[in-house]
C-alpha cells in the first residue's frame, strides 16, 4: 500500500495495522500515540488502513488524545477495582472531574484504606505491564440492554432502552465489559501514569494534565468546588435525576413542565439565599461576579439584583468590559496578538478611581465600551452610590484583587459562577462541565453573533486557555460558588445545537469534535423550550426570549 503519514509518503504491506505503523513511527513523536486520524476521521489503532489513506497520529499530548487517555484510564481503574473487590460493590459511580482526576463513590459504601488503594494500583500496574488490549465488539441494542442488566449497570440499561441506534459498541478489558461514548487506546501499556487517593466518601483517580502528559501532579483539591459539585448533584437528585437515563425517563413519564418548574424554583431559592447573605454581611458595597465562558453571568447578575431589591436594597450593574482600554492600546500576548483576556486590557487605574469615588458617595461617570469602534465612550450616564445601594460588578477578572486593589476587602463580596453539569450520561460516562458550557456557547454565538458551530469550536481552545490562566486559579477563597447548570438544560439545548453541529463539514478541522458532541446529544430526548422555560431562566441567555437586557 501507498499511504501518506503526516507530510511524507510511505509504502508498506497491506497486512499492516495502524498500531503497527504507530509503533514504527513512535520515535518521531514526543508523547505516546493514542489514536489516528484517517482521511480526517478518528480511527482506533486496531484498524487497518487502505491504499491511499491520509494518516495523522494523535498523541496523549493533544487534547483529543488526552481525553482518550483519561477515558481509558477510567476503564483500567474500574477493571482493576472489579478484580480486587470481586463483586463486593454493587455500583461504582464516576461523578465528576476534580483537579486532574475523576471522583468515584461506591454502593454500598466501602472502607477505603491505604492497603486497599495499593491493591487496586498494583492490579492496574499489572494490566499495564502485560499490555492487556482493549477489545471492541459491536452488539445489537437488545443484546446490550440484556448485558447491562446482567452486569447491574442499570443506568446504561435505561439509557439504551430509548435509543434508536440498532448497534452498540462494547469494550472488554481483561474480562471487564463496559460501554463508553468515546474511543480507547489500543492497550493498557499506554496508561502508565496514574495515582489513587482516598477523598471524602470515595476515591480520586489522579491522572496527568494536558500540559504535562507524562507527569501525575500531586492531588490538590478545591474544597469549595467539590462541595458545589456535590450540592449540584443533590439538587438534581431531589428530582430523581442523576443521569441522562433518569432525565429521559422523567420526560417520557411526566413531561417537561414540572421538571422545568422545580429546577427553576430550586435555582431561584439559591439566588435568594445569596442575596440574604450579602445583606446580612454588613458593609458590602461591591458584589464581584466572575466565572468561565457561558456560565450565565449576565442573567445571574440581573436575577441577583432583583432578589436584592426584593429584600430592600437598590443594586446598580456595572460590567468591567466597559473599562476596556481602547483597542489600539491593548497589549500583545506571547503570540503577537491582542491580549483581550488579560487584566492588562482593562483600565485598572480608572476603574479603581471610579469605584473609590463611588464608595465615598461621589458622583461618577459610567463609561460604555463601543465594541464596533473599539473605543470607550462617555454617554453621560452617572451614578451616585447612596445608603442602601450596592454595585453588582461582573467581569472575567472580578475575583482578582489586582482589579479592585483600592477597595477595602470587607466591602467586596465575591461570587464564582460556573455551569457544573450535575447530570452524567450514565454511571461511568461523565458529561464534562466544559462540554455543557460549549454547547451553551454554540447556541448563543449563532443567535447573537451569527457564528457557525465551526467558528465557536475553532475559538474554544483559546477561550479555555484564558479561563485556565485568569479565572480557575482564583476560584478558591470566594464567598459563594454558584452552579448555574440546570438538570433539564441538555434536553432544551439539543434542539438548537444539533442543526448547527450537523452543518460542520467533513473537511473542517472541527468535524471530529462536532461529531463527538452530536453522538452524546443523541442520547438525550429533546424538548421544545418556548412555552415552558421561564423568561427569567439562565437558559434564556443562550436560547433567547429572556426578559433581561443582555
Amino acid at each position: 500500500m501507498n499511504l501518506k503519514i503526516g507530510q511524507k509518503h510511505y509504502e508498506c504491506k497491506d497486512t499492516v495495522t495502524l498500531y503497527d505503523l504507530a509503533e514504527e513511527m513512535q520515535g518521531a513523536y514526543s508523547h505516546r500515540i493514542a489514536i489516528a486520524s484517517v482521511n480526517g476521521k478518528l480511527t482506533e489503532l486496531f484498524h487497518s488502513p487502505q491504499d491511499g489513506d491520509r494518516i495523522e497520529f494523535i498523541t496523549i499530548g493533544d487534547k483529543i488524545g488526552h481525553d482518550i487517555y483519561r477515558r481509558s484510564c477510567s476503564m483500567l481503574f474500574l477493571t482493576a477495582l472489579s478484580h480486587v473487590m470481586q463483586g463486593k460493590s454493587e455500583k461504582e459511580t464516576l461523578h465528576f472531574s476534580i483537579h486532574a482526576g475523576f471522583y468515584y463513590t461506591f454502593e454500598p459504601a466501602i472502607a477505603i484504606t491505604q492497603d486497599f488503594l495499593d491493591g487496586v494500583e498494583e492490579e492496574m500496574s499489572r494490566l499495564v505491564a502485560e499490555a492487556v488490549p482493549f477489545e471492541k465488539r459491536s452488539v445489537s441494542t437488545d443484546d446490550a440492554i440484556r448485558l447491562f442488566h446482567d452486569l447491574k449497570m442499570h443506568d446504561k440499561e435505561k439509557l439504551f432502552s430509548v435509543r434508536l441506534s440498532s448497534r452498540v459498541n462494547i469494550y472488554d478489558l481483561d474480562g471487564y465489559q463496559d460501554y463508553y461514548y468515546g474511543f480507547m487506546v489500543h492497550d493498557a501499556s499506554a496508561l502508565k501514569y496514574f495515582r489513587l487517593y482516598a477523598y471524602h466518601d470515595g476515591i480520586v483517580l489522579q491522572m496527568p494534565e494536558l500540559k504535562e502528559p507524562e507527569t501525575v501532579p500531586d492531588f490538590q483539591p478545591s474544597e469549595q468546588l467539590f462541595h458545589a459539585q456535590i450540592k449540584g448533584e443533590e439538587w438534581a437528585k431531589k428530582q430523581n435525576i442523576g443521569t441522562v437515563a433518569d432525565l429521559n425517563e422523567k420526560l417520557i413519564e411526566t413531561g417537561a413542565k414540572n421538571t422545568i418548574l422545580i429546577s427553576e424554583a430550586l435555582m431561584e431559592k439559591r439566588i435568594a439565599d445569596i442575596a440574604e447573605r450579602i445583606i446580612d454581611r454588613q458593609g458590602v458595597k461591591f458584589v464581584m461576579i466572575a466565572g468561565p465562558s457561558s456560565s450565565g453571568k449576565t442573567t445571574f447578575s440581573q436575577r441577583l439584583s432583583v432578589q436584592l431589591e426584593a429584600q430592600g436594597m437598590k443594586p446598580h450593574y456595572i460590567g468591567v468590559d466597559n473599562y476596556f482600554l481602547n483597542r489600539d492600546q491593548v497589549p500583545l500576548d506571547e503570540y503577537g496578538k491582542k491580549d483581550f483576556e488579560s487584566l492588562r486590557a482593562v483600565d485598572v487605574d480608572q476603574f479603581n478611581r471610579d469605584m473609590t469615588d463611588a464608595l465615598e458617595g461621589k458622583t461618577i461617570q459610567v463609561p460604555t465600551f463601543d465594541f464596533l469602534s473599539g473605543k470607550r465612550i462617555c454617554t453621560g450616564e452617572t451614578l451616585t452610590l447612596k445608603e442602601g445601594e450596592i454595585l453588582i460588578i461582573e467581569g472575567i477578572h472580578c475575583l482578582n484583587d489586582r482589579l479592585s486593589f483600592s477597595l477595602p476587602k470587607e466591602s467586596k463580596f465575591k461570587i464564582y459562577i460556573s455551569a457544573l453539569t450535575q447530570v452524567n450520561l450514565d454511571e461511568h460516562n461523565r458529561i464534562s462541565t466544559t462540554d455543557g458550557r460549549l454547547i451553551r456557547r454554540i447556541v448563543r454565538d449563532f443567535r447573537t453573533r451569527g457564528y457557525s458551530a465551526s467558528n465557536t469550536l475553532a475559538m474554544w481552545d483559546s477561550v479555555r486557555r484564558g479561563e485556565e490562566k485568569y479565572i480557575f486559579p482564583l476560584q478558591e477563597g470566594v464567598d459563594v460558588f454558584f452552579n448555574s447548570a440546570l438538570p433539564y438544560e441538555l434536553a432544551v439545548l439539543k434542539l438548537y445545537a444539533e442543526p448547527l453541529l450537523f452543518q460542520v463539514k467533513k473537511e473542517d478541522p472541527e468535524y471530529g469534535e462536532a461529531r463527538r458532541l452530536l453522538k452524546f446529544l443523541d442520547y438525550v430526548i429533546g424538548i421544545p423550550a418556548m412555552e415552558d422555560v421561564p423568561n427569567h431562566s439562565i437558559l434564556r441567555e443562550f436560547i433567547g426570549g429572556g426578559c433581561f437586557r443582555l
